[in-house]
């Protein structure tokens, strides 16, 4: 079974359903998936220095990030330039590449544009969203 730490980066408006799922396997004795997640609960700061801290801490203890690509992924985020990149999605790819973690990404729509971090990031590609795709993805990462 999967032991690796996997950060989960991910749209928190659009697509936290998608980040319910993995705790679902996760939780469920059932799935053969197996990860301690290592992504902070959705952080309510009103300070982004105090968010990237808190999501560098995160990324730091995890092995692995799995990218969510969903819709808004590259979506220029209000405080793009606080930020340093132009969303959350990519700054944790950013600073994923930067820590030397593996990166494993999943399209929840072939139509949805990449964030721009993870262009030429040498990722790891699930097919699909399932339990099945994901696992391998990691594993070859």
């Amino acid at each position: 079974m999967l032991k690796e730490k996997v950060f989960v980066s991910f749209d928190h408006k659009k697509d936290k359903k998608y980040k319910f799922m993995l705790e679902a396997w996760n939780n469920n004795p059932q799935f053969q998936f197996v990860f301690p997640d290592a992504t902070p609960r959705e952080i309510n700061y009103r300070n982004v220095e105090r968010v990237k801290a808190a999501l560098t801490l995160r990324i730091e203890s995890a092995t692995h990030t799995l990218v969510i690509v969903g819709e808004e992924a590259n979506e220029l985020h209000k405080d793009h330039k606080v930020i340093g990149s132009r969303n959350w999605i990519n700054f944790e790819v950013s600073k994923s590449k930067e820590l030397g973690k593996q990166l494993v990404a999943v399209k929840l729509n072939r139509l949805n544009r990449l964030p721009l971090a993870l262009i030429g990031a040498n990722a790891s590609w699930a097919m699909s969203f399932t339990q099945p795709a994901i696992m391998v993805a990691l594993l070859e990462a």
